[in-house]
Parts: C-alpha cells; structure tokens; sequence
C-alpha cells in the first residue's frame, strides 16, 4: 500500500511517554494544539496531520487502512516502540483500526465521540456546499462565512471548515482537495470489517459528549472489551473544545493511572 510522510508538531520532553493525537475529517494538527500545550507538561505529544490534509501530502485514497499504514510509518520512522493514541472522530476511528492491527505498538487508547461502525450521515451536501463557494468573488474569510451560512447554519462549524481555506498570492484557494474529500466521505463514515482480528485487549476510555449520539456501549463491546466509556456532560461532538478542562483532567487521569 502506497503510505504518505505525515507533516507534524511535537510538543513537550523528549523523555517523556509519547502521545500521539490523530485529528478528524475537515480538520488538523492545529485544532489540537491548545489540548496539547496542557498534555505536553506530562507527555512527550505528537500531532499529525492525515493524509490529504493540513501540511501533509494529498493522496488520492483515503480510509482506514491506507491512513493506519501512513500512522505506522510515521511511529517507524520517530523509532516509537509503544505509544498512547488518542483520536478525535476520523481520527478515533484511525486509532482504533491501528490498535487492532498493531497492538503490540498501543499502550492506551483514547477515541474521543465516534465508535467502530459504519454511520448512516452523508457529507454529500456539506461538500457541495463548499465547493459551490465563489472563490474568486471572496475578499476576506467573513465573506465566506456569510456565503455558506444558509447550507451551514452553525457559525462555529463554518469556521472550522474555514480553516481550509488559505491565502495565496492574494487569492483564496481550499487547502483541501474537495473532490477528493467527496469521493473519499463513504469511507471516512465506514469502519473497516475487523473480520478474524482479535479484539484489541489494551486499556482503552472512549469519552463521549452527553448531546452527541455518536457512541453506544453496545457498539464498543466486541472489539473493545476492556474499555471504558465516560460521558462528558453539556457537550457535543467537538467535547473537547465545548469542556477542554475536565477533557483534559480525564485524558490526564486515565494515561497517569
């Protein structure tokens, strides 16, 4: 399987246990950093961007294992022999499928709102709705704010996906690959069949946030059988950002402990 070289940031002591914190779809090693900065006092944190997007090369496919297989060049090349994974949404779900396919390299995972199943939701309209934006008719990012307001009601939404959107050489382009983004979303919603893997037995706490569906003890169980779910309350999908401080107390606790 053809793998890509993950850009990356790093923080916090080289001696310390290694943590890497894998993004989710739309998003990267960015929106992690303010976590991370708090995270890297007691651990050494890596943050990767996935393949097809941040600073990281773009490739035509993108799922679970071609995304594992870029993971497990990354841990390869920084010569990581055993590291705590914690992922967010697409990147819980990369976290998962590394843990059962590389558990002798998992000390503890964390999958922060999103289970090991395939989801019935569709980015069809979401992506459409980005790809319809006038890039050429746009002076500034409050601009297109205001564009993808009627499609994309929620603000905070609509500026995080605003992220992809860079200046260059005075005029707006995605940082994303959009088409890429819209053949590659079935996959991103999926979860691999785990088949003949055995569950991964490691220590494991998914969080979840008390208004998001996304995760169900039932949909845990089989693959993940030592695992732990706890609920965040008054938050949603992005938990750590709507709670960052007992998000962070609780990442804390269970990787100290």
């Amino acid at each position: 399987m053809k793998t890509v070289e993950l850009a990356f940031e790093e923080l916090g002591n080289s001696g310390d246990c290694p943590l890497i914190i894998l993004h989710g779809f739309f998003a990267s090693s960015r929106n992690w950093r303010q976590v991370a900065e708090k995270l890297s006092a007691n651990f050494h944190v890596y943050m990767p961007d996935m393949r097809n997007h941040g600073l990281s090369p773009h490739d035509p496919l993108m799922d679970y294992p071609s995304m594992v297989a870029d993971l497990k060049l990354f841990i390869d090349r920084l010569g990581l022999k055993k590291v705590n994974l914690l992922g967010h949404s697409m990147g819980g779900k990369v976290a998962m499928w590394f843990a059962l396919n590389y558990p002798e390299h998992v000390d503890k995972l964390i999958v922060v709102d999103i289970a090991p199943v395939s989801y019935k939701h569709s980015f069809d309209n979401l992506i459409q709705a980005l790809k319809s934006l006038p890039l050429n008719e746009i002076s500034n990012r409050k601009q297109a704010e205001a564009m993808l307001a009627a499609d994309i009601p929620e603000l905070s939404y609509r500026q995080f996906l605003l992220q992809n959107l860079v200046l260059n050489h005075g005029e707006y382009r995605w940082r994303i690959d959009l088409d890429v983004f819209y053949r590659m979303a079935p996959n991103i919603i999926a979860f691999p069949d785990a088949g003949q893997l055995p569950p991964f037995a490691g220590n494991t706490l998914f969080i979840a946030g008390a208004d998001s569906n996304y995760v169900q003890p039932y949909d845990i169980a089989e693959l993940f059988p030592e695992a732990t779910l706890s609920i965040i309350a008054n938050a949603g999908h992005w938990l750590h950002v709507q709670q960052p401080d007992i998000f962070i107390e609780w990442v804390k606790n269970f990787l100290l402990n």
